[in-house]
């Protein structure tokens, strides 16, 4: 968002991130999404808002944050050397605004050797992380292949977010005269 030059604010959403047992993960996105973008609208009625969630889906199972390192060494067990989707959705919610959008991005990871990955665990950037990696750091070594777009992977869909706001009504390169 920075690069955009638009003024924001990040607000935590303080929401429940459940959702029933065997949600697709473009609908939970899509759900997660809509309830932080609303949950922030509600504190702050005259703003637009821009909610956000992201889920790994690999072979129908959906993977979220790891709570440990084990968990995150299953995860990554199960995305490696195999084609894996990143879902994003995104809600915009304000003043006569109500928008969502769902990203998909397929990634193909190289397989690695335990010792490989046992490395690339002790960074911790499966910390905090759908998926137990992180692409914006070392986590970028893993990718083989990408299909879509990258600002997805990274976490928001800055095409589709662009996209939203230029439809919201959003002025661009604002006159700095």
């Amino acid at each position: 968002m920075d690069a955009l030059g638009l003024p924001y604010r990040a607000v935590s959403p303080d929401v429940d991130e459940g959702v029933p047992p065997g949600t697709p993960a473009r609908e939970a996105v899509l759900l997660l999404a809509e309830r932080k973008a609303r949950a922030v609208a509600a504190r702050y009625p005259e703003a637009l808002v821009l909610g956000a969630d992201q889920l790994v889906e690999v072979g129908g199972e959906v993977l979220g944050k790891p709570a440990d390192r084990e968990q995150a060494r299953r995860q990554l067990m199960r995305v490696l050397g195999r084609v894996h989707d990143i879902v994003t959705g995104v809600a915009l919610v304000g003043p006569g605004v109500h928008t969502t959008h769902v990203e998909s991005t397929l990634l193909r990871f190289y397989p690695l050797q335990a010792e490989e990955l046992e490395r690339y665990l002790d960074l911790e950037e499966w910390r905090g992380c759908a998926g137990s990696y992180r692409i914006e750091g070392a986590g970028m070594g893993l990718i083989a292949g990408m299909e879509g777009d990258l600002t997805n992977v990274r976490g928001l869909p800055m095409l589709a977010v662009v996209r939203m706001l230029r439809q919201a009504g959003v002025t661009f390169f604002p006159s700095r005269r």
